[in-house]
């Protein structure tokens, strides 16, 4: 680790001597935010101290700012007839060109010469029909925070209801419920989790395969979502790859602890159609790094690999067709004599191996059919799949030592998707959207293991039994319809209704969606909604394999969907131009959840945030329980005057019962998150045109509740056992973290060329924040095994 620290300073030093263009385009596209119909004639005006610089945007929308002074800018959008965007804090710097997408709004009242202005809601949804417990987020946001990796799946966590207190992975528990109940979108279709090392039924991992330098303003929703989104619980992530340079080719490089060593290039394939491309690889560092001879603190050494890509062809008589993907592949071994005390996952009597991949490929399909509305059409593949064995050894360190397989397992799960909806604006007031979408998911799952702890042959060693087997096809369909009707400048109404059939076990579901949104003043608004929400089950529970009589059944394959229904009540607050407050309380009666058939505490809403489920649930019941209720405070202040500051909090409860008809805690019920992050940028340079920047974020959450072990039975099966009638009944120690983030951004003066390096030291203090308490077979004893203490990360980027 001490060599990773040399190097990033070596690193900084270095952007010291390069540094010593004060200008760069800004490029965009205007829209109508409902019909998605390009505006012709908007004007864009840039505000800064030596007065205004303008453009107008062209028949397709387009439009194009030339001499725009390097750093922050805020940029002020007017069209008749629309309620105008004042667009402040855009981020412009030497080495890239922006491009912003802008979606403007019709307003209600009729004007001649008299525009209506409003604020740019960052916190408002990029989805118009999300008017409820929804927010955008952007790339800036993801790489500006302090301890999120660059990862999306992390900066969630610093959103109100979102709880991440696990270093090890970025599952994301929203309002108390199981990992396994968000959707995952990328460009309008579902996709399998978008993660380095995860397991087919997650959808969190070590390592996000997402590349943040691809993603635009994306949005993340955590409750009584629209009716477009189906198959999911407990939140939506709606993510979109940004296009590529349409006029110039431009290159990023980037090396980073966690992102990897990242090359990308961007530019126009044909100006004549405004076509683009966008590219970008990823290689793991520490892989690198240990092939190097650096010390890295470990011996089981992550290999993770990705690329990412965009084409957009540009307009035609048949419309806009656009090309997207993004595919990895990872791979890490833990050998039992080469593990220390940081290995979280790790034995000193076991080997293990896994392999792991990922893949989407999409082709999007946009067609305006006249000045109203529009038909967007998705087409895709996607993939995950992970190979896992352990081996066991037995007699350990004495003469007599032997190995033998414990776990096998190679799962693979696909994805042949078709999403289409139709869009019409029937006028200022209403805009109306219907869709359906149709997936064929395909599944071949393979697992045998020796945790059940059965010797049949009496030999010592425990038999190797099916988990599952299973290699078949289903159908998932889905229908919607939605209507946003805008009664007057102070009420929104948003309603709609999702149906889904699933073919697995003939199930259908109905699920009504309403939101209401009530503009009390220009600063003061009152939300309300309410969504029916069904879920299928994770696909290991749904096939897991139940022997009787020698004879292999599937019975949880009839298992219906677990349901939700969702109410939301909110209070948005504009306490000015830069600072804003939102508190949302809200109740979700959650029933149908799969429970085990015999009296048990088990359920299905407890699993989910692992690398794999339980293998001995093969005959369940939809015959649980759950609550969660809770209330949530937003105090943000969006960056603004060189300084931004974000306070979330959540308290809440979260609550199950299983088939014993006892209410318990369930895994994920923290009670308590806390979150304050601020920064802080400070201009400098001939011309201002660098900057320092500082970012800290303290987190402070409700340890999670645990069950504890069966040490007496464990020791004898020398298996982990627990004392399963006191399910959740203990509470870990909370969790406490402090990160801080250093960085230096240069923008060069002579040509288009700007780099930036940042150092981000997480968890500064050290503290020890329990993972959990576990059997260890070698000391025959629970012992406390302890999540990430001190590391320092760090980042250089080079844009030119």
């Amino acid at each position: 680790m001490k060599k990773v620290i040399l190097t990033s300073w070596l690193i900084l030093s270095s952007l010291l001597l390069l540094a010593q263009n004060a200008t760069q385009s800004v490029k965009g596209l205007i829209l109508d935010k409902q019909s998605q119909l390009p505006l012709i004639g908007a004007t864009i005006m840039i505000i800064d101290d030596q007065g205004t610089n303008g453009a107008v945007s062209d028949i397709d929308g387009l439009f194009h700012l030339e001499n725009v002074p390097i750093g922050r800018q805020a940029f002020s959008i007017e069209f008749l007839g629309y309620e105008s965007i004042y667009l402040p804090n855009v981020e412009v710097t030497s080495g890239k060109e922006v491009f912003l997408n802008i979606e403007m709004q019709e307003s209600l009242i009729e004007i001649n010469e008299v525009v209506i202005t409003a604020q740019s809601d960052k916190d408002k949804s990029i989805n118009d029909m999300a008017t409820v417990s929804s927010r955008q987020f952007s790339m800036e946001e993801v790489n500006r925070f302090s301890g999120g990796r660059s990862d999306v799946g992390r900066l969630a966590g610093n959103y109100a209801g979102v709880s991440t207190a696990d270093d090890s992975r970025n599952d994301i528990v929203i309002r108390g419920n199981s990992p396994t109940g968000l959707l995952w979108r990328l460009e309008g279709i579902p996709i399998p989790s978008p993660n380095h090392f995860s397991t087919v039924g997650t959808t969190g991992g070590p390592v996000s395969a997402l590349n943040t330098n691809l993603l635009k303003n994306s949005d993340f929703m955590t409750s009584a979502f629209p009716a477009e989104y189906g198959d999911a619980l407990s939140g939506v992530f709606d993510i979109g790859f940004r296009t590529g340079n349409k006029d110039e080719l431009e290159y990023t490089f980037q090396i980073g602890a966690i992102t990897g060593i990242e090359g990308m290039v961007e530019g126009p394939l044909s100006k004549k159609n405004n076509s683009s491309f966008l590219v970008a690889g990823r290689y793991s560092f520490l892989g690198v790094a240990q092939a190097i001879g650096m010390d890295i603190g470990t011996n089981a050494v992550p290999n993770y690999y990705d690329l990412s890509f965009k084409f957009d062809f540009g307009k035609s008589k048949l419309g806009n067709f656009v090309l997207f993907g993004i595919g990895g592949m990872s791979d890490i071994d833990f050998l039992g004599d080469e593990i220390d005390e940081s290995d979280l996952f790790a034995a000193e009597d076991e080997d293990a191996f896994a392999d792991s991949r990922f893949g989407v490929i999409g082709l999007k399909h946009n067609f305006l059919i006249n000045n109203n509305s529009y038909i967007r059409t998705v087409v895709g593949l996607s993939g995950n799949g992970v190979k896992f064995s352990r081996d066991r050894y037995y007699n350990l360190n004495q003469t007599d030592e032997f190995v033998e397989p414990f776990v096998r397992a190679d799962d693979a799960q696909s994805r042949i998707t078709v999403s289409s909806f139709y869009n019409k604006k029937y006028s200022a007031k209403t805009t109306v959207r219907v869709g359906t979408l149709l997936e064929r998911i395909g599944a071949s799952l393979y697992n045998q293991s020796a945790e059940f702890g059965i010797d049949n042959d009496q030999d010592g060693i425990y038999d190797l039994l099916e988990v599952y087997n299973f290699n078949e096809s289903a159908h998932l369909a889905r229908v919607f319809g939605q209507v946003q009707h805008r009664l007057n400048e102070k009420w929104t109404i948003n309603a709609g209704l999702h149906t889904m059939y699933y073919d697995l076990n003939e199930q259908l579901a109905i699920e009504p969606r309403l939101a209401l949104n009530w503009s009390i003043s220009p600063r003061h608004q009152i939300n309300l909604g309410y969504g029916l929400h069904n879920k299928t089950q994770p696909i290991p529970i749904q096939i897991a394999t139940l022997t009787n009589n020698s004879e292999l059944t599937n019975p949880n394959k009839s298992l219906e969907f677990t349901r939700s229904n969702q109410f939301v009540l909110g209070h948005d607050y504009k306490i000015n131009d830069s600072w804003r407050s939102k508190v949302e309380v809200y109740y979700q009666a959650i029933g149908n959840v799969p429970v085990d058939r015999e009296s048990s505490s088990f359920s299905v809403l407890n699993v989910g945030a692992d690398f794999g489920f339980p293998i001995d649930k093969n005959d369940l019941v939809n015959g649980g329980t759950g609550t969660n209720r809770g209330i949530e405070l937003t105090v943000e202040k969006f960056f603004n005057q060189g300084y931004y500051v974000l306070l979330t909090g959540s308290l809440f409860d979260s609550k199950y019962k299983g088939s014993d008809g006892i209410e318990r805690n369930t895994a994920f019920n923290n009670q308590r998150v806390v979150n304050l992050l601020a920064g802080k940028e400070i201009k400098w340079g001939k011309e201002k045109q660098h900057r320092l920047t500082f970012d800290t974020k303290v987190t402070s959450e409700g340890g999670r509740f645990y069950t504890p072990v069966d040490l007496e039975k464990s020791q004898i099966t020398e298996i982990e056992e627990f004392i399963e009638e006191e399910a959740f009944s203990l509470q870990q120690d909370s969790y406490f973290r402090l990160d801080m983030k250093f960085g230096i951004k240069l923008n060069s003066l002579k040509r288009k060329f700007s780099q930036a390096f940042y150092f981000d030291i997480q968890n500064v203090t050290d503290n020890e924040n329990i993972f959990r308490k576990s059997y260890n077979r070698v000391t025959n004893q629970v012992n406390d095994v302890y999540q990430i203490g001190f590391f320092p990360n760090f980042m250089y980027k080079v844009e030119f």
